[in-house]
């Protein structure tokens, strides 16, 4: 059941990282699920476990506050993304 939490948060933080960042018409249902499963874990690895931001740890969850920090993952990877030309 937790896996099925994952995707659909994984789904709602990718589409709105996506929204951000201008790269919706490039991104389908799947890229936005790896996405945002991707910079959840991302955010919480920079923002909580590097940087030591005590909310960041929540990133990913089914909360206010861990969809902000898995939006601002999911926008650091989509950024690298386009830096390494994978999304123009």
């Amino acid at each position: 059941m937790d896996w099925i939490i994952a995707i659909l948060v994984g789904a709602l933080i990718g589409w709105l990282a996506s929204l951000i960042m201008r790269t919706d018409a490039q991104q389908g249902a799947i890229a936005n699920i790896l996405v945002g499963i991707i910079g959840a874990a991302l955010g919480r690895w920079l923002f909580a476990d590097v940087l030591n931001i005590g909310g960041a740890a929540s990133a990913g969850g089914f909360s206010l506050v861990g969809i902000f920090w898995g939006i601002l993952g999911a926008i650091i990877l989509i950024w690298l993304l386009r830096a390494l030309r994978v999304f123009k």
